[in-house]
């Protein structure tokens, strides 16, 4: 989890590949409206995010239901986000902690992705970091690969 630009996805298909896990991309459960909505840099609503969460949640359910472990790319930026996809106890959060001129560096240079630089603000407004022991906690700046090291090494704890 956390902000655009942080690297969810690129790291998120690291680690589903080094556990051997499924990767599940959060942004394409988004609905074509909040897809428009971000891209015209109109910052979506709680009421926006809900039906993604809902999505999200049951999507995270069904893996766990038939005995599958993935890791899920989402921002999930607020406590009460990450309660709604916490299913049960075996969700664990990775937060990928990144300064806002790097995030928005990052953000500049992407191409081909619906999220513009200019909603990165809103982003860092919404961010409601986790609070004790409930998640793993990166330097989203490290390489993609020192990051998965640090995180599987911190599962495995």
């Amino acid at each position: 989890m956390g902000v655009s630009g942080s690297g969810k996805t690129t790291v998120g298909k690291l680690l589903a590949a080094a556990l051997g896990w499924s990767f599940i991309e959060g942004d394409q459960f988004h609905s074509e409206s909040n897809v428009d909505k971000m891209a015209k840099g109109i910052p979506l609503t709680d009421d926006d995010r809900e039906g993604w969460l809902d999505s999200l949640r049951t999507e995270i359910a069904n893996h766990l239901s038939a005995g599958k472990s993935a890791v899920l790319a989402c921002s999930a930026l607020k406590h009460s986000y990450r309660e709604k996809l916490r299913v049960d106890e075996r969700i664990q959060f990775v937060v990928l902690n990144i300064p806002f001129a790097t995030a928005k560096e990052r953000l500049t240079n992407r191409k081909g992705h619906f999220m513009p630089a200019s909603l990165l603000k809103s982003q860092f407004e919404t961010l409601q970091q986790p609070q004790g022991d409930d998640s793993i906690n990166v330097d989203a700046q490290q390489t993609p690969d020192q990051i998965v090291k640090e995180v599987v090494a911190q599962l495995r704890n």
